[in-house]
């Protein structure tokens, strides 16, 4: 047999003299099948280093026991332990996940979604990009029956199990408690694209304004990618037009750390001068100077519960389904960046 060819389950067959059904038995622990058949068929399935298809198995009895995940990015902390909440299940009813990233493009996440229908999945659970706007691609899915489970950044234009965590109270909590440091002059870090987690961010950062009597600055909203460099120039635009914060709500840890390095540039002192929360818990929020206050997305349960809508949707007779959205609780983490003396009237 050259080496460029794989080997199939009749190069056993041949090798041992017997048919290559029961060589197929034997592999998938068939009951009929003695135990010194099974390990002699493994042994030479080993020695011939044959791989089984899995698309064509899964094509026979219907299931690959394979997952998608489809994440924008992967080394995020907060996607990496969703992927963990979902695995930690998936495991334990013998599936294991294949994991992709969408990069935040549109056409990525296309062809992503149909790699894994091509591959047979079971089902998809995942995120979508900042820059998708139209989901085609995802009704395709549910129109093959296939389940379908979305987490964190999700769309109400398609009917489909969705877990996301409450970012409306998260903002609530973060701007509530920077007033009750004092500060009144808070901006907000967002995104300019109609995504719901940030949308529902600005709501809650509006909401806690309203609330405390403190009127609403329109040009406090900045809008940019909110990553590293963006916090970094976002504190930049603001001290050059004479905004007069003292108190940043982000979006995002990463433009948090970002606006810390520049307050710090800048030598303005974090918290005296300016309160900071970021939204996320990334690990590195506890190691700054001062240690980020922020947001905690709850990734591992969120991750566990979408497992547990997809298994259940496996289940579930699709001509009764009924969507379903959980809504968990973030934490407010309280660390040093936002926690300042109120000084005392006389």
């Amino acid at each position: 047999m050259s080496k460029r060819n794989k080997a199939t389950i009749h190069d056993i067959a041949s090798k041992l003299g017997i048919t290559a059904s029961t060589v197929s038995r034997a592999l998938n622990n068939h009951p009929r099948i003695s135990d010194a058949t099974k390990k002699l068929v493994q042994k030479t399935a080993r020695e011939v280093n044959y791989q089984p298809n899995n698309i064509a198995a899964a094509l026979r009895i219907g299931k690959s026991r394979l997952i998608g995940i489809i994440v924008p990015t992967a080394n995020r902390n907060f996607f990496s332990s969703v992927v963990r909440g979902i695995e930690e299940l998936a495991n334990k009813l013998d599936y294991k996940v294949i994991i992709c990233q969408s990069y935040e493009n549109y056409k990525k996440e296309v062809q992503t979604i149909d790699a894994l229908l091509s591959a047979r999945v079971d089902g998809i659970i995942m995120s979508i990009g900042k820059n998708t706007e139209k989901f085609d691609h995802l009704q395709r899915v549910l129109d093959k029956s296939i389940p379908l489970v979305l987490f964190d950044r999700i769309t109400d234009q398609i009917e489909v199990n969705q877990v996301v965590i409450d970012d409306y109270m998260g903002a609530y909590k973060s701007v509530q408690h920077l007033i009750d440091n004092g500060y009144k002059r808070i901006a907000h870090f967002t995104n300019p694209r109609k995504i719901n987690i940030y949308s529902e961010r600005l709501r809650g950062y509006y909401d806690a304004l309203k609330d405390n009597g403190i009127p609403l600055d329109p040009e406090l909203v900045i809008e940019s990618n909110m990553q590293l460099e963006d916090g970094k120039q976002n504190i930049v635009n603001m001290l050059e037009s004479n905004l007069g914060f003292d108190a940043i709500f982000s979006s995002s840890d990463y433009a948090a750390m970002g606006a810390l390095q520049m307050l710090k540039e800048k030598n303005i002192k974090v918290p005296d001068q300016v309160g900071l929360v970021g939204f996320g818990n990334e690990p590195f929020t506890s190691f700054t100077e001062p240690s980020i206050t922020t947001i905690d997305q709850v990734s591992i349960p969120m991750g566990n519960v979408a497992a547990e809508l997809f298994f259940e949707l496996l289940k579930a007779d699709p001509k009764k389904f009924i969507p379903q959205k959980t809504v968990l609780k973030p934490e407010l983490i309280i660390r040093g960046s936002s926690v300042r003396k109120i000084k005392e009237t006389v």
